[in-house]
């Protein structure tokens, strides 16, 4: 049964019954703490779990975990604000602000929505009968609390905020809930089907990290939550986990997808959010890109209430933070429409936040708004850029693979550059058309949605495509994608021709005077499903070109700074992060040497500095060549330079000094011999619901390789994982995840395989089981890298080692030239020997101690100087061991691999 919400409070029984059901206190769930911040004002916390109607009507309940937070006077009326947290987070993640806000005069509300943190019940994503219902109870305890403010009997003044599935909580409570009085939703989506399937096209990567994201077992749940009847769904809610099942298998939405998740969005109650709302959303953010919260202003607008809209520089993709300034804002949001502060400034109607250089002292991007007095929505002010270029027809390759990267979720996060436009974008030939603008007379700053009208012919009935707009540098060498984002599309009946106005990403982009705008259209994108089917589309211009929105309004405040104290800081670090992300070779990549064409690796005088030392080496001066066939073990001490040689290796580190070559090639970033090397490298991440098959599968597709090139059946036999494959693979053991991680390096079967710690978290049958991997993986002439810190499994499995400590090189070499010097020998005998000559033995002189060993006898001699001291020793026992009788059938050095290493390192 729907809950219907009123449009005014509930009187009478029926408001105390709603009250009662919803104030039900779990036994000793209230505690208080005090927080004290020196000299500030003192917090008060109170933890409370309410036990609230699971549904509207049933009488099961749903154990609601929250944190209450005041400062200041207990018989002082104050506001109330409801901080709610972000996507597999907790209420634990809102406690800084809302301590803040406690100490600006705030009662503050924090909770975990259902299925998150100590919370019972399952994951709607925000269903109006569940999770807003959850808040509406939530608002019904705040009006009963002798230290918030009221409009009315049962009314608090209260305001809601929070970022991604905290906003749309704020959103749907303010549309569900009249109480609710100003709202400050950050990142966040108007509606859920459209985030999802933006254009009718599924979102397959954001789709799978967010049900991965829920998709635990029962068992994460706190201890008193009823366990789940179905782990398979795990904290989702049965509807959900079918839905996502049934739009991954299929690889496109249906009806009931797109109604079920419109009905949870905050669109559903479009005509309902009437209250006072800042609007904050991210310009890097494939998930919820600006045109979500240009959504949510139209609607609050229209519905007569103020609104103002934030564009942060970061998103769900990364990017700079500001956290400290939109919390800031926030509090001045609330001073005004809570508190009723008219002399608090809001900030304008609408900000854009700019990069306008780098500080030359530490390299921080500078960052300054952009403000207009309206907000211009995404359409201000258009003009046209003229595009060229002839009808042009490309394919869809069958299965959709392979597919052209633009934004990967989170990988936006490792660099400034990236955010700057400046990351990994590819498209594949054949599979893209292209029309490209003359050079810009001028600066075009594009500020919202540019549109081009295009005609497409398929000879399918249907095309999905994938619209985006490049910035080329005027020499052409370079090209740069705005956020890293794409506009997916499907066109119905293409098989008649079809002539659509296609809208591409909303951006605030500066493209250059001399820069040209290149338009592709791409039949596949990484981060989106893409028709198996195989098909062939024609698309040629139907219009002048591109139309830009440009907002001549929305001006940026100068900068203190002369333009020289940015602009060459700027400009050699835009230079070198282009060079370092877009993985193009340049014309300085050294040339491959042929003589080292069958090498699979060989370093010369490798050196990494650490960032900020003089002196302080990572790696230095290492060099050392590794040969087909070789299981090579790289020992050393925690700081000997390990994993950064590694890094360097694959190309995901540059080294200061030195050469790495594979296979003859250096090795750079994104460097194409590398798709020559397999690397299992501090563990993998996996879909937890979907089978190991299905993991490496979805892993190679993202490589855009062929399929017929992954040898999967090949590398399954190596790793040895039987029919676990086709198991989900959160039925897996440790053992069981690190050989699939294997499989996973293994997929190409690459000719070099690197392997980092392969055996950590297992038992000895696993250890044991992983050292048959690696060696029967190299028995064809393939070569193996492992870093480890199990020596008895390094000696047992490698056939060379390379010993590091503090960044230098110490001994290389094979294992048998290693482990064979010391002062411990073992004599080969035909039979055992007596006690009195074994006593004998044990009294020549140098001879410390002398014992039986399996195959004959183990002596250990007196510490000697050098290895040189160890040989002469050694000759001289065996004339004393023929002068007693002992027929000696073998003499040689006899110690573990663990005594050689420590005797290596502590002499480095």
């Amino acid at each position: 049964m729907r809950l219907r919400w009123p449009r005014r409070r509930p009187r009478g029984r029926g408001r105390l019954i709603a009250g009662a059901a919803a104030l039900v206190l779990l036994a000793g769930a209230g505690t208080w703490s005090v927080l004290a911040d020196g000299g500030e004002r003192t917090v008060n916390r109170h933890d409370r779990a309410f036990d609230l109607p699971e549904s509207p009507g049933g009488e099961d309940t749903v154990r609601i975990d929250t944190s209450y937070f005041t400062a200041g006077p207990a018989d002082e009326r104050r506001p109330a604000v409801l901080l709610g947290h972000g996507f597999g987070g907790s209420k634990d993640d809102m406690r800084p602000q809302a301590e803040r806000l406690a100490r600006e005069g705030y009662a503050v509300l924090t909770w975990s929505a259902r299925g998150f943190g100590a919370s019972g019940g399952r994951i709607g994503l925000n269903d109006p009968d569940a999770e807003v219902a959850d808040v509406w109870h939530l608002i019904d305890w705040l009006a009963e609390r002798p230290e918030v403010a009221l409009d009315a009997e049962g009314d608090p003044r209260v305001g809601l905020a929070g970022a991604s599935y905290g906003g749309s909580i704020a959103l749907l409570a303010a549309g569900h809930d009249p109480r609710v009085d100003a709202i400050a939703p950050q990142i966040t989506y108007w509606d859920l089907s459209e985030a999802l399937f933006p254009g009718g096209v599924f979102k397959r990567l954001w789709a799978g990290i967010l049900f991965t994201t829920g998709s635990t077992e029962a068992g994460y749940l706190d201890e008193a939550a009823e366990p789940l009847p179905d782990p398979g769904c795990g904290r989702f809610t049965a509807e959900l986990c079918d839905l996502y099942e049934r739009v991954a298998v299929s690889g496109e939405p249906d009806a009931e997808a797109r109604r079920l998740l419109h009905e949870r969005s905050p669109a559903a109650v479009a005509d309902r959010i009437d209250v006072p709302t800042l609007v904050v959303q991210g310009q890097h953010d494939s998930l919820f890109p600006l045109d979500h919260a240009d959504a949510i202003a139209r609607a609050v607008q229209d519905n007569g209430a103020p609104v103002a809209v934030d564009w942060i520089w970061a998103g769900h993709d990364g990017g700079i933070s500001e956290a400290d300034r939109v919390e800031g804002r926030v509090t001045d949001w609330f001073d005004r429409h809570l508190k009723g502060d008219t002399g608090t400034d809001t900030g304008p109607a609408f900000r854009a936040t700019r990069v306008t250089g780098f500080d030359s002292t530490d390299g921080a991007t500078l960052l300054r708004g952009a403000t207009g007095e309206t907000y211009p929505g995404l359409t201000a002010a258009r003009e046209t850029v003229e595009l060229a270029g002839e009808p042009q027809t490309f394919v869809n390759p069958a299965g959709g693979s392979p597919p052209a990267v633009s934004a990967i979720p989170g990988l936006g996060a490792l660099s400034e550059a990236t955010a700057l436009g400046f990351g990994v974008s590819l498209d594949f030939p054949g599979q893209f058309a292209q029309f490209e603008s003359e050079p810009l007379s001028e600066t075009v700053r594009v500020t919202g949605t540019p549109t081009v009208r295009l005609h497409i012919r398929s000879d399918a009935p249907s095309a999905v495509l994938f619209a985006k707009v490049y910035d080329i540098s005027p020499d052409g060498s370079q090209q740069s994608l705005p956020a890293q984002l794409v506009a997916p599309l499907r066109v119905e009946n293409t098989d008649r021709g079809r002539t659509v106005d296609v809208p591409l990403p909303a951006v605030d982009y500066p493209f250059e005077a001399g820069h040209r705008m290149r338009l592709v259209l791409s039949t596949t994108d990484l981060g989106y499903a893409s028709p198996a089917e195989p098909a062939t589309h024609t698309v040629s211009l139907a219009g002048p070109g591109l139309t830009v929105p440009t907002a001549p309004g929305v001006t940026t405040g100068g900068t203190p700074l002369p333009w020289w104290a940015w602009g060459l800081p700027l400009a050699g670090a835009v230079i070198a992060a282009a060079l370092l992300l877009t993985g193009r070779p340049s014309a300085r990549t050294p040339a491959p040497d042929p003589q080292l064409a069958d090498v699979p690796l060989q370093i010369t005088d490798l050196s990494k500095r650490y960032a900020g030392s003089a002196d302080r080496y990572a790696v230095r001066d290492l060099s050392f060549r590794v040969a087909r066939g070789q299981v090579l073990g790289l020992l050393g001490p925690n700081g000997a330079g390990k994993t950064t040689t590694l890094r360097m290796l694959m190309g995901l580190i540059t080294p200061d000094a030195g050469d790495i070559r594979v296979f003859g090639h250096a090795i750079r970033p994104g460097a194409p011999v590398l798709s020559r090397v397999g690397a299992f490298v501090e563990g993998a991440g996996f879909l937890p619901h979907l089978t190991g098959r299905a993991n490496l599968e979805l892993y190679w597709r993202a490589t855009g390789r062929p399929a017929a090139d992954a040898h999967l059946a090949e590398a399954l036999e190596i790793a040895g994982l039987g029919g676990a494959v086709d198991r989900a693979v959160r039925t897996y053991s440790q053992g069981m995840r690190q050989r699939l991680a294997i499989a996973q390096a293994m997929l190409g079967l690459p000719e070099l395989l690197i392997l980092d710690e392969p055996t950590n978290g297992l038992d000895p049958p696993q250890i044991r089981a992983m050292r048959e991997v690696m060696t029967r993986y190299a028995a064809d002439g393939r070569t193996v890298i492992v870093s480890s810190h199990l020596l008895a499994e390094v000696e047992q499995t490698c056939t060379h080692l390379v010993v590091m400590a503090e960044g230098r090189l110490v001994q290389a070499g094979p294992v048998a030239d290693i482990v064979g010097h010391g002062s411990t020998l073992l004599v080969g005998t035909p039979r055992p020997l007596t006690d009195a000559l074994i006593e004998q033995v044990a009294a020549l002189p140098g001879v410390t101690s002398a014992g039986r060993a399996e195959g004959g006898l183990l002596i250990r001699l007196d510490a000697g100087a050098s290895e040189e001291d160890d040989t002469g020793r050694a000759a001289a026992l065996l004339a004393e061991l023929v002068r007693l009788g002992i027929p000696v059938h073998s003499l040689g050095p006899h110690r573990r691999l663990e005594d050689a290493f420590l005797t290596l390192i502590g002499g480095a």
